[in-house]
C-alpha cells in the first residue's frame, strides 16, 4: 500500500483504560486500506479543560492509509461507538477518544474535521506520546517538528508514568 502517513491520538479515562487502548489499537490494525506502522508507550495524564475527572491514559499511533480523511474520521468514530463512547460534555470523561492529529503535509478544514488538529500544539498528552514515535514529523502550519512543539514550556497538562502496551 502506498498511502499517507497519519498520526492519531488515543485517550481514555473510563473502564479498564489499558484494555480500552489495546482494543482501539487492534481495531485500527484491522481497518481496510490501512496499515499500523507504530504506536507509542502509554502515558498517564492529568485531564485538561475539565479537571474534576479520573486520570487519562494517552498514546499516539502512526498509520499508513489510502482512506480519505472523512473516511478515516468515520472509522475512528465507529471504533469509539463500538467501545461504548457516548458524546456528552466537552472534555468530559470517555471510554475512548480517537483524534486525527497530523496527515502528512495536508491541511484541511471541513465540517467535523480540521487537520492538523487545532489543539494539538498546546497539549502535552498528545505531544509527548507523538514525539516518542514521530519526533521529526512536521506541523505543516508552523513548520516545527513534533519534538520542537513538545519541548515548548507552554504546553498544557502534566504527563505522568509511562508504560508499554502489548497488542
Amino acid at each position: 500500500m502506498i498511502g499517507e502517513r497519519v498520526y492519531l491520538s488515543l485517550g481514555c479515562n473510563l473502564g479498564d483504560r489499558l484494555a480500552n487502548l489495546r482494543r482501539a489499537v487492534a481495531e485500527l490494525r484491522e481497518l481496510d486500506r490501512t496499515r499500523l506502522i507504530a504506536y507509542s508507550s502509554v502515558y498517564e495524564t492529568e485531564p485538561v479543560g475539565k479537571t474534576d475527572q479520573p486520570l487519562f491514559l494517552n498514546m499516539a499511533v502512526e498509520i499508513e492509509t489510502d482512506l480519505e480523511p472523512l473516511e478515516l474520521l468515520n472509522a475512528a468514530k465507529a471504533i469509539e461507538g463500538r467501545m461504548g463512547r457516548v458524546l456528552s460534555e466537552r472534555w468530559g470523561p470517555r471510554v475512548m477518544d480517537v483524534d486525527i492529529i497530523l496527515w502528512g503535509s495536508l491541511t484541511l478544514e471541513s465540517e467535523g474535521l480540521i487537520v492538523p488538529h487545532p489543539e494539538f500544539r498546546k497539549r502535552a498528552f498528545v505531544l509527548v506520546p507523538l514525539a516518542e514515535i514521530a519526533p521529526n514529523a512536521v506541523d505543516p502550519l508552523t513548520g516545527k517538528t513534533v519534538a520542537e512543539l513538545a519541548a515548548d514550556a507552554s504546553v498544557e497538562g502534566r504527563v505522568g508514568r509511562k508504560m508499554k502496551l502489548e497488542v
